[in-house]
């Protein structure tokens, strides 16, 4: 091995190892020159042959410990020092092993070939356990340990010591700092089932105050052009991208769905799914693994980590971006456990101190870095965003939104997207003057596509406190952008604009603002399109207490078979969205629209099948419409009626169906209730 090509870490048991595979080496060379010519049959004993096989496996164990040694991170690898170190030491084992089952004899070994053998198998277990740790590592992992408990005790260790322990780890300069934050944070997500979270948390966030506090904070330009590891971007649709020189292999593609897996998930048959197409599949009332045929003993879903890892790989080679699912609770909890230990805490704030100071006195070049690790700082951690706004950062940042740098405004928005999460923050981005004002501004004329959909998003996370909901209204081209957005925007726009109608939505004085912006006809487009349509239903269910708009609604000729589409193929909860806002329609639009409802090819075994399968709310509206065309007296009504009467009959017992096959008199006198989860 090269010296220069050694890891920077593990050097004594990376150095061991290249003299004990240089004498393998030599061992068999000997053996290949001594063999018999490879036509001669059976050159080799099924003894030998296995052990060239097993001292394959070490080998390529062996060329797998060494490259993740050379492309860890410094301090990743500092931190594994002790995991490294006991992989090494089992490769030992292992090859000793190998080695003393090795048949010399039958090899007709030479006399310097079997003395080699000989040094060899004495090498791999001379070695004692505490021989393969390196003094000098673990000197420098104590003084990394010094460092966080001096920020535990809310002391920031001095600039030069910072300096030196840096210099020992090998990270010299900002590039490299941030190289290993972004390699520290794939860690965290990676879920390692030994990882101590909190520590590489608070190594994340001593890192981080080292770029400010130690290298220089105005030699700006590094961070400036830095790519984010962790924005918002979305894996590219399989489908729907311009790359079509490679294609998703089998492995890869959920079974149901034939798409790539995002949530890869293991049920009890053994079988591998995306996690929603399972979810989807067992609440629809399957008992059966859809692979196998076999029936699920229980429905437990076990995350496949392996196979996630090796689709992020996969996607990394092909330049795309893989964000497992925001909603993965077990993401979520991994990130918040790396947050949560008192020096992570500490390192954190007193970053947070020098990005703001870079907000109000740095040169422009300097605010827009302080705002994308602003940004960055504000993702994870309510801690974070509670002391960032406490420091004065809302402000500094709403200035920012009217910058003419357009990564300043982008990061700018997105900064305060991100402190929107915490809930007392939304009040202060409210009550800061012409805050509001400056994000529609962006989700107008942003600078970047990105931008203004990270100022629709904030407004979604605005719009979650009632009382900001008729101020939102009620701001100058707010509704107006976000319904053509809705139809302009791109997948992730349209998902942010169609959240954020919703949410307004459920003000009661909603519908006439809604009708004059035109969003009322963006979200009938948006029933057909399978992004939005489950949120845009939900909508259009919420508005339809206003006369003019159920009759807007009604008049498409499309609207009724796209929400009788959605309660075929959606999710429960999509399915609960069409079924309020068809029964909605019943209810408010008159006889000549129920009529219309009622001859729907097919509605009959949607009804049937939401009675069945459901959820609480979309059962009782499904029953509720069975009345209503009953009523209406139409012959398919009846029909529609008698159909679900025989169904009753043939599964005795059945109190939903008996429910729903009913003709008992009675409207639903609740209003309509729908839960959007905020991602």
């Amino acid at each position: 091995m090269v010296e220069g090509a050694r890891p920077p870490s593990q050097r004594r048991n990376v150095d061991a190892l290249a003299r004990r595979l240089a004498l393998l080496s030599a061992i068999l060379e000997s053996i290949l020159l001594d063999a018999p010519p490879p036509a001669a049959a059976g050159a080799f004993s099924d003894a030998a042959n296995l052990c060239f096989r097993e001292l394959y496996v070490v080998l390529f164990r062996a060329e797998l410990l060494v490259s993740y040694v050379a492309s860890a991170g410094r301090a990743w690898a500092l931190l594994r020092s002790p995991h490294l170190a006991a992989s090494f030491r089992d490769l030992d084992a292992e090859l000793a092993v190998v080695l003393d089952v090795l048949p010399a004899a039958s090899l007709r070994l030479s006399h310097d070939a079997t003395g080699l053998l000989d040094l060899l198998r004495a090498l791999c277990r001379c070695r004692a356990p505490a021989q393969y740790y390196d003094p000098d590592e673990a000197a420098l992992q104590d003084r990394l340990m010094d460092a966080l408990h001096l920020f535990e005790l809310g002391h920031p260790p001095h600039h030069p010591s910072l300096q030196s322990l840096l210099a020992d780890m090998g990270i010299s300069a900002a590039a490299s700092c941030r190289a290993e934050i972004d390699y520290l944070e794939e860690q965290i997500l990676s879920q390692e089932e030994d990882t101590d979270l909190p520590l590489v948390g608070s190594v994340v966030a001593l890192l981080r105050y080292c770029l400010f506090a130690v290298f220089d904070p105005g030699n700006t330009k590094a961070l400036r052009d830095w790519p984010l590891s962790g924005n918002r971007q979305r894996l590219l649709s399989m489908g729907g991208g311009d790359d079509t020189s490679f294609s998703v292999p089998k492995e890869f593609s959920c079974p149901i769905s034939l798409d790539l897996m995002r949530d890869p998930v293991v049920v009890s048959t053994g079988q591998t799914y995306d996690r929603p197409s399972i979810i989807q599949w067992i609440e629809e009332g399957h008992s059966t693994c859809p692979n196998s045929g076999q029936t699920l003993a229980d429905h437990r879903l076990v995350p496949n980590r392996a196979l996630r890892s090796l689709i992020s790989q996969w996607c990394g080679v092909y330049g795309l971006q893989y964000d497992s699912p925001e909603s993965n609770e077990g993401m979520a909890e991994c990130v918040a456990a790396s947050c949560s230990s008192r020096a992570a805490m500490e390192a954190n704030k007193a970053t947070a101190r020098i990005l703001v100071r870079m907000l109000e006195d740095g040169s422009e070049n300097a605010k827009a870095v302080a705002a994308k690790e602003i940004r960055l700082l504000a993702k994870t951690g309510k801690q974070n965003r509670a002391f960032i706004a406490d420091l004065g950062a809302i402000p500094l940042l709403c200035r920012l939104l009217l910058s003419n740098d357009w990564m300043a405004q982008e990061n700018a928005v997105t900064a305060l997207l991100n402190l929107s999460i915490f809930e007392p923050n939304k009040g202060r981005i409210m009550e800061q003057e012409g805050c509001l004002q400056l994000i529609v501004g962006v989700l107008q004329n942003g600078w970047t596509t990105e931008a203004k959909e990270n100022a629709a998003a904030t407004l979604f996370s605005l719009s979650v406190v009632h009382n900001f909901k008729k101020l939102i209204m009620n701001e100058p081209g707010a509704v107006e952008e976000l319904a053509s957005m809705l139809t302009k925007g791109t997948s992730r726009g349209k998902k942010d604009a169609v959240m954020a109608l919703f949410n307004l939505s459920t003000h009661p004085e909603s519908s006439a603002r809604m009708l004059e912006s035109c969003a009322v006809v963006a979200l009938i487009q948006s029933l057909r399109n399978d992004t939005v349509s489950e949120e845009a239903a939900g909508a259009l269910a919420l508005l339809m207490k206003q006369p003019s708009i159920v009759n807007l609604v009604g008049s498409s000729e499309t609207v009724i078979t796209s929400l009788v589409g959605l309660m075929r193929r959606g999710t429960p909860k999509g399915k609960e969205n069409a079924v309020s806002a068809l029964y909605e329609i019943c209810r408010r639009g008159g006889s000549a629209l129920v009529q219309r409802v009622a001859r729907i090819p097919g509605l009959n075994t949607v009804i049937q099948t939401i009675t069945l399968n459901g959820t609480k709310r979309a059962k009782k509206k499904a029953s509720l419409i069975v009345k209503m065309c009953q009523r209406s007296q139409m012959p398919s009504a009846m029909a529609l009626g008698n159909t679900l009467t025989v169904v009753d009959r043939s599964l005795v017992g059945n109190n939903t169906l008996r429910r729903a096959a009913s003709f008992g008199s009675g409207e639903l006198s609740n209003p309509i209730s729908i839960s959007v989860q905020v991602p």
